[in-house]
């Protein structure tokens, strides 16, 4: 055993290692991503690994692994979950013949997602175990154990860490890393593998029979702990149980539930000895619904009541203020804390030359009085420059502009997608608004590479995951075998093109496609792309102020006058908007 100071994501891949882990595959989600970023560093793995291009397509491959005897794991984030529902849901009918366990990271408080979900409404809809670590440490360790319940069950098992644990750092304690190694071989079963009516009833019945047995397991594995210390008790879960062992007073008892299904025999006795009871977790009411179906005649304080909230993240103030609340402390000793005053409100913003930028400004330009769906990526960040109106999921912008379009509207429906994006959901939806008749333009925001979760490649890039070249894929030709007949591809650092390509598809009918290529800035430094900066010369510019409303934070504007900053990317498009000619590149001299 050796210690490490390691950020949660890279623990839990260390702990897939130690597991033997044969097959690795996932898409890129916060708080997800880093687990398969870390094993993509490991030389000569021994496993499989890939980034593959959505949920569903993941979990199915880790599925044929897992039915070959492998040991397989898919990562992915909380609405990830949603993309892989459909497999998920049968193959906990189907069952696996190796070790399989679903990654799924919930992100509470919604830092970089599109709405707050608990997983562990999946895995109890599914009717599959689900370890919820408390801290890094229990994350780590829970890898070895769900690959153990899934090979003992023969069914997938979840593993559900959520952000503050997935990007916090602590001492882990590391075990070996395993030699073992399986080769997959599939043995026919047509009865399990097949799930038509008649094999699927009996595989539903198998299911049900095996759910005592699970809880039985995960109660002699002690997931699930107790402490009896007086009369009150507070019973918390996942990261609430952490910040409970430190706030709750020690005259008070403390159930930690860290696996689910819970044992209802064993809670019942837990409730019966107490008086009142508090119930913490994030998010949904999962085991307070629990802890009150066993409740006879205890008082019962959680969510359901109002002393704690439905959404957001917890943390230690968060669990002090419920005690005091409920009367098990006198004060809530967290200061609350309060952000300086006159702060400036700094909102999210697209890099300083991200080729987005400009695509969205001719866009803008050209459909003054459009209609704006949008996708989820960097590219969401347009909506601070009024370039997005609706977004919803990964893959959603252009079905939605298509219903709009399709609706009645008549205004022009201008969508953007981004080129990872595109390939999770957007091809078919492509095909769908081009078979349904639409009449609306797709802008694929090409940066070969999927950037806002880290810069993780894609079939799009040319690469995969391990860095073995791929042949890359021709986004022209996919959208041309979709059935668009209006393809145009254009640099979106060239303004002029850019706004002429911009009216050329405004000018025709059906759906149109632009792909506007440029790779992503980050990228292109990294790999040592210099390009000539840009200055303002003050004795022309006439503080008109086009460039500032731009809004590349390269340009600044202090004392009447613009000027560029040394965020600049060099990539020219400002100087192209300057009406007097006054932005140009620096002469080094």
């Amino acid at each position: 055993m050796k210690r490490r100071y390691l950020l949660g994501n890279m623990a839990i891949a260390h702990a897939c290692r130690e597991a033997g882990v044969d097959f690795v595959c996932g898409y890129p989600g916060t708080p997800s991503s880093e687990i398969i970023d870390t094993l993509r560093q490991v030389q000569n793995p021994g496993f499989h690994l890939e980034w593959s291009i959505n949920e569903k397509i993941a979990y199915e491959n880790a599925l044929g692994a897992a039915w070959c005897g492998c040991r397989a794991l898919v990562t992915m984030k909380h609405v990830g979950v949603n993309v892989a529902a459909d497999p998920l849901m049968t193959s906990s009918y189907t069952g696996v013949t190796g070790g399989f366990v679903l990654l799924a990271a919930d992100d509470p408080f919604a830092h970089s997602s599109q709405n707050e979900q608990d997983s562990r409404i999946y895995a109890s809809f599914a009717g599959i175990p689900c370890i919820d670590p408390s801290g890094i440490q229990e994350a780590h360790d829970a890898i070895t154990d769900a690959f153990e319940l899934s090979e003992e069950f023969g069914l997938p098992v979840m593993v559900r860490p959520t952000t503050r644990i997935c990007h916090s750092k602590a001492d882990v304690l590391l075990g070996e890393l395993s030699e073992t190694r399986r080769t997959g071989s599939f043995t026919k079963n047509p009865k399990q593998y097949v799930v038509i009516p008649a094999h699927t009833r009996i595989l539903h019945r198998e299911l049900i029979e095996k759910q005592p047995g699970i809880i039985k397991r995960l109660g002699e594995c002690n997931f699930n702990t107790a402490e009896i210390r007086g009369e009150k008790a507070v019973i918390a879960g996942g990261i609430s149980a952490a910040y409970a062992r430190e706030t709750v007073p020690e005259d008070i008892s403390l159930a930690t539930i860290a696996a689910y299904p819970i044992d209802e025999e064993w809670l019942s006795d837990f409730v019966s000895r107490h008086t009142e009871i508090l119930v913490i977790e994030e998010m949904m009411p999962v085991i307070e619904s629990a802890v009150r179906e066993a409740a006879s005649n205890q008082k019962i304080y959680g969510k359901k009541n109002g002393y704690l909230p439905y959404d957001g993240e917890f943390s230690p103030a968060t669990v002090a203020k419920a005690l005091a609340a409920c009367g098990f402390i006198e004060e809530n000793p967290y200061l609350a804390v309060q952000p300086a005053e006159n702060l400036p409100i700094r909102p999210p913003i697209m890099c300083a030359g991200c080729m987005h930028r400009s695509t969205f400004f001719a866009m803008k330009k050209v459909f003054k009085d459009g209609i704006f769906p949008s996708d989820i990526g960097c590219y969401t960040l347009g909506l601070q420059l009024g370039a997005v109106d609706t977004t919803i999921c990964m893959g959603a912008a252009i079905t939605v502009a298509s219903g709009i379009n399709l609706s009645g509207e008549s205004r022009d429906v201008v969508c953007t997608i981004g080129d990872s994006t595109f390939l999770h959901t957007g091809v078919p939806g492509l095909i769908n608004a081009v078979y349904n008749g639409s009449d609306i333009v797709v802008i694929i925001l090409d940066n070969r590479i999927t950037a806002m979760t880290g810069h993780q490649p894609n079939p799009n890039t040319g690469q995969t995951a391990c860095g073995t070249q791929s042949p890359p894929l021709s986004l022209e030709a996919l959208c041309r075998s979709c059935g668009v007949s209006v393809v145009e591809t254009v640099d979106p650092y060239d303004l002029t093109n850019l706004l002429e390509t911009m009216k050329k598809v405004k000018a025709g009918r059906g759906v149109r496609v632009v792909i506007a290529r440029q790779p992503c800035v980050i990228v292109s430094k990294r790999e040592g792309v210099k390009r000539r900066r840009y200055m303002v010369e003050e004795e022309t510019c006439t503080s008109c102020r086009l460039c500032v409303r731009y809004g590349c934070p390269a340009i600044e504007y202090h004392e009447e006058k613009a000027s560029v900053n040394d965020l600049c990317m060099g990539c020219g498009v400002c100087a192209d908007i300057c009406p007097e000619g006054a932005i140009r590149q620096e002469v080094k001299r």
